[in-house]
């Protein structure tokens, strides 16, 4: 029902068991009074005031509500629910709009929260419908300022200041809460009517809801206003955007607007970015911070379109043409046989699952040189082919069980932004010489001048760990900080930390124990050098002592330790240059500034001795508190810096590149075999590498497909 139809307004004001005014729906109470009366526009008759109680599920009213309202818990139980009230509510309006011999009506209400923030949630959260009404309303404030150009700005209207603005004398005491408010709100329309208003008013902008959310792709050179942006924080990791938009029910999000963020593994990390139509929807949202989604509360922060579109946008015409379809469910496929094919997907989701345009519906998720990834996005054109689509969650394909979820648009571009800007093999950035190559052995000894830190959050970098010790820092030894790693190269939770002296350390592990890192609580102990190496090496330190590394073969041990006297497995010194970010993050200093090139640690020959444990954990390579010492070098630079300490270096171009996961029985041809055409080795790679006769003969052959 549109306002250009209505010849009626149903002036309507409603009250929650919490909070009034300004911040009325901002506590999730719910709704306990409805006023409303109908009024005809054209003869400027009035139907009956009716005031109706709504029995809430939780009938605890706050102060406030009781002191505003005079409402009481008794009186409210014996009221009707909501939907049930809603009802009448229909009915009633039916009676009195055929009284006055009228057909259409369009609500007008003081403001916006109680339909955007009140009515909408709620009915949303208790699973009813509510009438077409709801969805299409008048704005008084915004009426009254349109009509009253000179009068105070929209967010600071009140119903007592638009009475006072025109002249009307009204005393609230002598009415009850809810009758004096819809009887002034019908006196001011009718003033608004006359020939006393300054313009044209005659209600025939209304403000709308969004019947659904409207998916939609969205392009990287959109312009998308920062402040119509937020982040939500805390969402459950099954949620689609369909979740998303029922919980900012009432607002407005824009066409495509629900971008859910994934972590570095590609799967969604309980966050999205939700972009609303303008600013005004953006406030409101930011009201629902806290709020309820199921049992879990969600955060809602203010967000930037830059950040937006960094997630959303998308510059594929391949995408773009898949999203086109507007209006589809998209499911995600994940796990695919690398040889699966368009026929095979479309056999696996069967007849009862139509995928909209065939073979147009379906979309490969590849990597840049055209390999499979194992993942694929579905379009379907209704709810119950989704559903029926969804059942097959965890049914095989080939040899491979497929897991199916729920998607959105902007999770398609962000899948795709993301494999597609992967680079295929890493390269090694700029070297960097210390002004002063300070020396670096792997601690050993019995002083116990070291600290250990023990269940850090897996998001932990250098930065907070140094942040955790505070002034502690200063008493860190140069290349003093370890980082363990497990054997995916992921944070295992412990670091360890050299300090400059026992009593240091003491001290350390007696202020900043049980301290706490973002959201948990972290050990600190005190321990010896020895034992720091030994739990590096994969061994484990207890109450009842050193337990060795938990591996069946021999124990990669350092030459210092003496336990276990095996072949240390040692990185060579060439490996000493590459890119920290690979295993923690670059640590920041509060001198640095912006225009500073990125920080990237070298380690000089001595410190290159790492010695890697296979079996448990390995350690990363050693930190400083600092990257004071440390500064960006030219081809030169690094080149006389290599002439004068000896130390063998890669020539540039050139990179060393770590390969996890091949298979046992993996030769060096294969591993050639495999980087065919990626890297060419230069002349002299002999004399960088102890290599094996087998090596070098294989060294000697084409350069074309020689990799290191």
């Amino acid at each position: 029902m549109t306002a250009s139809h209505s010849d009626s307004l149903v002036v309507l004001f409603g009250a929650t068991a919490g909070a009034y005014g300004a911040k009325l729906g901002s506590d999730e109470r719910e709704l306990i009074l409805l006023v409303w009366q109908v009024v005809d526009l054209h003869s400027k008759k009035v139907g009956t005031l009716h005031k109706s109680l709504v029995k809430a599920d939780n009938l605890e009213l706050s102060d406030q509500c009781q002191e505003v309202s005079g409402l009481t818990p008794e009186g409210l139980s014996k009221a009707e629910p909501l939907d049930r009230v809603l009802q009448q509510f229909s009915q009633l309006i039916s009676s009195d709009l055929k009284l006055l011999g009228r057909s259409s009506y369009t609500l007008c209400t003081d403001g916006q929260l109680l339909i955007r923030q009140v009515l909408h949630p709620e009915a949303s959260k208790k699973n009813f419908l509510l009438s077409d009404c709801f969805y299409s309303f008048y704005d008084l404030r915004k009426e009254f300022h349109t009509c009253y150009p000179n009068s105070a700005p929209v967010k600071d209207q009140t119903i007592k200041s638009m009475a006072d603005y025109i002249g009307l004398e009204t005393d609230e005491t002598e009415e009850d809460f809810g009758v004096w408010q819809v009887k002034t709100m019908v006196a001011i329309i009718f003033s608004m009517l006359s020939e006393t208003c300054i313009t044209d008013c005659r209600f025939t902008d209304p403000e709308t809801v969004k019947y659904k959310y409207e998916t939609g792709p969205c392009s990287k050179s959109e312009a998308v206003d920062s402040e119509t942006v937020i982040r939500a924080r805390g969402l459950p990791w099954q949620s689609s955007d369909q979740d998303i938009a029922r919980f900012f029910k009432g607002l407005n999000i824009a066409k495509g607007g629900v971008a859910l963020c994934l972590n570095a593994q590609g799967r969604r990390n309980g966050e999205a970015l939700v972009r609303f139509v303008n600013p005004e929807q953006r406030d409101l949202a930011l009201e629902r911070h806290k709020h309820h989604m199921g049992s879990r509360y969600i955060e809602v922060y203010k967000a930037t379109g830059e950040e937006f579109l960094k997630i959303a946008g998308g510059t594929s015409n391949e995408v773009a043409q898949f999203l086109s379809k507007e209006n589809q469910v998209i499911i995600r496929m994940r796990g695919l046989p690398f040889t699966a094919t368009l026929e095979d997907v479309l056999g696996f989701l069967g007849p009862e699952c139509p995928v909209t345009g065939g073979k147009e519906g379906l979309l490969f998720v590849k990597y840049p040189d055209g390999r499979p990834t194992g993942d694929a996005f579905v379009l379907f054109s209704c709810e119950e082919y989704a559903q029926n689509a969804l059942k097959k969650h965890k049914e095989i394909l080939g040899k491979r069980y497929i897991e199916l979820f729920r998607s959105t648009a902007a999770e398609v571009q962000q899948v795709l932004n993301r494999y597609l800007s992967t680079p295929l093999i890493p390269t090694l950035p700029t070297p960097i010489i210390p002004v002063i190559p300070p020396p670096y052995t792997i601690a050993a000894g019995s002083i116990r001048d070291c600290v250990r830190l023990r269940g850090l959050p897996y998001t932990a970098g250098i930065d907070d760990i140094l942040e955790f010790m505070g002034d502690a820092t200063a008493d860190i030894k140069p290349h003093g900080v370890h980082m363990v790693l497990n054997q995916q190269g992921r944070p295992s939770g412990d670091a360890f930390i050299q300090m400059k002296s026992s009593d240091r350390a003491f001290l350390v592990a007696q202020k900043c124990h049980k301290k706490m890192m973002k959201d948990r609580y972290v050990e600190v102990f005190q321990c010896s050098g020895e034992e720091m190496n030994f739990v590096l090496m994969g061994g484990t330190l207890n109450r009842s002592g050193l337990s060795p590394p938990p591996c069946k073969l021999p124990c990669l041990s350092p030459p210092a330790y003496a336990a276990f006297q095996t072949a240390a497995a040692v990185i060579p010194a060439e490996a000493a240059l590459y890119q920290p970010q690979a295993l923690l993050s670059t640590t920041r200093t509060p001198q640095a500034s912006a225009a500073a090139p990125p920080t990237v640690t070298y380690y000089p020959a001595q410190a290159a001795q790492l010695y890697m444990n296979y079996t448990a954990y390995y350690p990363s390579p050693p930190v400083s508190p600092t990257t004071v010492g440390y500064i960006a070098a030219p081809p030169a630079a690094v080149a006389a810096a290599a002439s004068a300490t000896h130390t063998p270096m890669l020539p540039q171009p050139g990179a060393l590149v770590r390969m996890q996961g091949l298979p046992y029985n993996t030769g060096m041809k294969e591993i050639l075999s495999f980087f065919q055409g990626y890297q060419y080795a230069p002349d002299d790679y002999n004399g960088l590498i102890q290599l094996n006769d087998q090596a070098r003969s294989v060294l000697q052959a084409p350069k074309e497909w020689v990799c290191l």
